[in-house]
């Protein structure tokens, strides 16, 4: 692996660091995401850092940014935008909505109906639009991070099971230690930190990471290791749907991401172990399943799943 690459990496760590304190897991998963080409879904109780995170990401690639408040009236064309009648040229010109840039944040994402929700579906997995029969790529890299908060169900539209497996990682914020705290309190006295942040690498740069993190090496045994935890979903009597096929490859791509992130051109079983709840957690339907808050007990039953399976030397 080069040790540009590795340099690279440990600058935009190191970047959103500053801004985003004590959040070292969180920043890594964002990265893991970036790097894999995928998305990110932040599940967490409001002013934790959910949305810093999103800016500190956006503010540190040389890139386009948009943010997108999701609410009850938002349409479909609000986000991939919409073909406007252009009465001089007596045609439609299209106006590009905010999904057209690299980092794209969905704020508040369960608070708008499933209708407007699905337009981001297409985008996610395709890296496309397409608005009145016409298909537009999407700028890359193209990395979207959502929000929601889980403890919130009034006036919200709990994400369907097709648009969660669209997204790569789900995880939490958690509230900082109180040194962390205090550190927070301090930074804000003048001003917004994330507005100071300047880019650290551009969107060329991120394109050839990503082809990098496909090269990196993945030994049969970690195949395997990987398809045993794939399996253990699907037959264990607590869950009513195991993890797909995508999911079984997104565990595959995040290592390789992570892998990369620590400085390694090759997967070690550890990098699959840590990936599996906040990658594989929000793929699974348990049986009895409500649309109540059933996070921790999932989250608890994938880890116990792991940790039962043999771990390739």
């Amino acid at each position: 692996m080069a040790t540009e690459s590795i340099g690279l990496i440990e600058a935009l760590e190191r970047n959103m660091a500053q801004v985003v304190l004590g959040k070292v897991d969180a920043i890594r998963m964002c990265l893991v995401a970036l790097l894999s080409g995928e998305h990110v879904l932040l599940d967490d109780v409001p002013g934790v850092g959910k949305t810093l995170v999103a800016k500190a990401l956006a503010k540190s690639v040389d890139g386009s940014f948009s943010r997108v408040q999701f609410t009850p009236d938002l349409l479909p064309s609000d986000i991939v935008g919409s073909s406007i009648y252009d009465a001089n040229t007596g045609q439609f010109n299209f106006n590009a909505g905010p999904i057209f840039s690299n980092v794209v944040l969905a704020d508040e994402i369960n608070r708008t109906p499933p209708r407007t929700q699905s337009a981001l579906l297409e985008a996610m997995s395709d890296g496309q639009a397409s608005v009145d029969g016409t298909t537009h790529q999407l700028p890359q890299p193209f990395t979207v991070i959502a929000t929601q908060n889980p403890f919130e169900f009034e006036g919200t539209y709990p994400l369907p099971e097709s648009q969660l497996d669209r997204f790569l990682i789900r995880l939490s914020m958690g509230y900082p230690n109180r040194e962390e705290e205090r550190q927070v309190l301090t930074s804000h006295r003048d001003a917004e930190p994330v507005d100071l942040l300047k880019p650290v690498i551009d969107c060329q740069q991120i394109l050839e990471l990503q082809n990098e993190v496909r090269q990196v090496a993945v030994e049969a045994s970690i195949y395997d290791y990987l398809l045993d935890i794939v399996e253990a979903t699907r037959t264990c009597g607590e869950i009513h749907v195991g993890v797909s096929t995508r999911g079984a490859l997104c565990l595959y791509r995040a290592s390789q991401a992570l892998a990369m992130i620590n400085g390694r051109s090759f997967v070690v079983p550890d990098d699959v172990k840590s990936l599996t709840v906040p990658v594989l957690s929000h793929r699974v339907v348990p049986k009895g399943y409500l649309h109540g808050n059933q996070r921790a007990a999932i989250e608890q039953l994938i880890q116990q799943l792991v940790d039962d399976i043999r771990v390739p030397s």
